[in-house]
């Protein structure tokens, strides 16, 4: 079965953008006059086969003809703005999503905001430098970590879950776990978004019992468990092979455009993956939903830099992030917000010239 899959490439920025939207030289990303594009990345894939050519918007015309439709079909969605479906949270612009990490052993940060007050202490700091959704976790999700229960996981989080709402009520309370009874009690505290590493697959009454709330999620992409996902991770395509799931995981069993899109960078994937994600991420702009992706003190930055590495990984954190920014990314999963925030407005100040 041959099927064909569209990337939005060789993009431009500010006035230039405006200036090539003007004239219908370029068409614009996600309903965006900042951010325009003309030439697509056409991928066939015939069984485990995969050639991609290079395409003027121009050119489209043509193609033969089913290619053409499906081209044409992708297009409508890489092209249109993307609904605001969370409260207070605009696609249209960069969001930041702090993150906060409630676990001994998380990979970066690992009982760091483990009391009450440190915890209180720095989601205030992650909303005032610049945070429109904070992120909070209970269950380490780093490579090799193992399952807790939701007792232990609950009591981590209960405290900051209860009393966020009170404090916070125009900032997006994002609640990660893989949990279905940890959702339902995080939604009935206020929590505006469920974010489940495992895609919904680690729990099978996850997306049964979310069905009722209407409530917007992240689908995230991960092979394998956290105890296994980086033993071996292999895929035909890594890029087309995420594609997939994610495709099937909205037609077949979600069903609701109130998704956020994360291919899971670090999630059982190698470096190799891991590049070829970042570098090709506009594929994912023709499912027609935003996108969220986490580089943030990632292992691959090491793996990179080497004798340049450093504790927090700032640096590579933010080359990737304006990268992705580069590409239409919405939403970045960022521990370091202040930093992450200041390179963001400067990056687009320059764009802007």
């Amino acid at each position: 079965m041959v099927k064909y899959y569209t990337r939005a490439c060789n993009f431009y920025h500010g006035e230039q953008a405006k200036f090539l939207l003007k004239k219908k030289l370029a068409r614009p990303l996600c309903g965006s006059n900042q951010i325009v594009f003309d030439k697509i990345e056409i991928f066939k894939r015939n069984n485990n086969k995969v050639k991609s050519k290079l395409v003027s918007l121009k050119d489209i015309k043509r193609l033969k003809k089913n290619e053409k439709k499906k081209v044409l079909q992708d297009l409508k969605k890489i092209t249109s703005k993307r609904k605001n479906f969370i409260k207070n949270i605009n696609f249209s612009k960069p969001i930041i999503m702090g993150i906060l990490n409630l676990t001994p052993d998380s990979f970066s940060d690992g009982g760091k905001f483990n009391t009450k007050r440190k915890s209180f202490d720095h989601v205030f700091k992650l909303i005032k430098t610049g945070a429109k959704i904070i992120d909070v976790g209970g269950e380490s999700t780093r490579p090799g970590s193992r399952t807790i229960s939701s007792k232990k996981e609950w009591a981590r989080i209960k405290n900051i879950i209860k009393g966020f709402k009170k404090n916070y009520k125009n900032i997006c309370l994002s609640l990660d776990t893989r949990k279905s009874d940890l959702m339902v009690k995080g939604i009935n505290f206020g929590v505006d978004l469920i974010n489940d590493v495992s895609g919904f697959e680690y729990d099978k009454k996850s997306l049964i019992q979310l069905k009722r709330f209407k409530i917007p999620k992240v689908l995230h992409h991960m092979q394998g468990t956290p105890n296994t996902m980086q033993n071996n991770p292999k895929y035909k395509n890594v890029l087309l092979d995420i594609y997939d799931f994610f495709e099937n995981k909205i037609d077949g069993i979600i069903k609701d455009r109130k998704i956020i899109l994360d291919p899971g960078i670090g999630f059982g994937k190698t470096l190799k993956h891991n590049l070829t994600l970042i570098s090709k991420i506009s594929l994912f702009h023709s499912l027609g939903l935003p996108i969220l992706v986490g580089t943030s003190r990632k292992r691959f930055i090491n793996q990179i830099s080497k004798t340049y590495d450093s504790k927090e990984r700032i640096g590579g954190t933010l080359a990737s992030i304006l990268f992705l920014l580069m590409q239409g990314v919405q939403i970045f999963r960022v521990h370091n917000v202040n930093e992450v925030k200041q390179g963001i407005l400067i990056f687009k100040e320059i764009l802007k010239q």
